[in-house]
């Protein structure tokens, strides 16, 4: 631009005004759009869900095929950035098949699918009040049963029993269906973390290697308490006879079951046998100053009076 009888538009003229924050109904619009589309399509692999549906800690909806092939992919592909991808969509909640629930739909039975787009799409209703599930109806299911009914027939309900099978459960394991809401999204994170702290997965499963972690906490702590009371017995002397301090130490090594925690109780037993006889060995120099060290002569020719004085030839009688 120039040169041509025009201006050049300057920035303040060109951005009059900033970006603006989405409105409420704004908000609530891109939600229902989200909503219907994650209510009708496996948030893994963008197809239509189809039975067996499965969910993780977020509430998410996923085909079971799809997760299927997903660990399998993991398993023998190293990192990649397919991997990457789709670790990011499942936000890497989903590590195995103990880390989902399969949801157990109630499918209407008149007209069990309808065509949407092309597509077809699964009439999933709640089989308390009949109502249909979906964007508009807040839907919930049952840990580890997988049962799913509308959030409001729970709530009436209420008790500790799945409606269905009768499975009891408690009110943290009731995982909102896409839930919407932060306050819903920070719970199902706080339950995940609580699961975890006990070593257990979404599904209520143990997760894989806890029981390892376990066994090796414990075997450590038999080895610590074992040194530990080594310690005390050597700090408290010899309190026993010899004969009878060992035979104590070797039924308490045979007494251990553990075979690491024996060998090392016997390591620390050798070692304090050793120490003993070290300082039975070596004579104790306080003890020692006590005598002399010189000739026998020299002290016969002095007695218990001037032993300890030299006295002059001259005054010598």
């Amino acid at each position: 631009m120039g040169n041509d009888g025009g201006s050049i538009p300057k920035r303040r003229e060109l951005v009059r005004e900033g970006a603006k924050e989405l409105s409420t109904t704004q908000v609530k619009e891109t939600q229902h759009e989200k909503q219907v589309y994650y209510w009708a399509h496996c948030a893994l692999s963008q197809q239509p869900l189809s039975l067996p549906i499965v969910s993780d800690s977020t509430g998410n909806l996923y085909n079971k095929d799809a997760v299927l092939e997903s660990l399998i992919e993991t398993t023998r592909k190293e990192a990649t950035e397919e991997n990457v991808a789709g670790s990011e969509q499942t936000s890497g909640t989903i590590k195995s098949l103990r880390d989902v629930v399969e949801v157990r739909f109630q499918v209407e039975e008149d007209e069990k699918t309808e065509r949407s787009e092309g597509s077809v799409t699964l009439r999933l209703i709640c089989p308390i009040t009949k109502k249909r599930l979906g964007p508009g109806v807040r839907a919930v299911y049952i840990v580890p049963c997988g049962h799913a009914f509308a959030e409001s027939a729970v709530k009436e309900m209420g008790g500790t029993a799945c409606l269905q099978c009768n499975e009891p459960y408690s009110a943290d394991n009731v995982i909102p269906i896409l839930p919407s809401s932060t306050a819903e999204e920070d719970r199902l994170k706080d339950r995940l973390l609580k699961l975890k702290e006990q070593g257990i997965t979404h599904s209520l499963k143990k997760a894989p290697g806890s029981g390892k972690k376990r066994k090796k906490n414990h075997v450590k702590k038999e080895e610590d308490e074992a040194t530990a009371d080594i310690t005390a017995d050597a700090v408290a002397g010899p309190s026993i006879p010899a004969t009878a301090h060992l035979i104590t130490k070797t039924a308490a090594t045979n007494a251990i079951k553990n075979q690491g925690t024996a060998s090392l109780t016997a390591k620390v037993l050798a070692e304090q046998d050793d120490r003993n006889k070290r300082r039975k060995m070596v004579p104790n120099e306080n003890l020692k100053t006590l005598f002399s060290s010189g000739s026998t002569m020299a002290q016969k020719q002095t007695d218990f009076m001037t032993r300890g004085f030299t006295i002059p030839e001259g005054a010598r009688r």
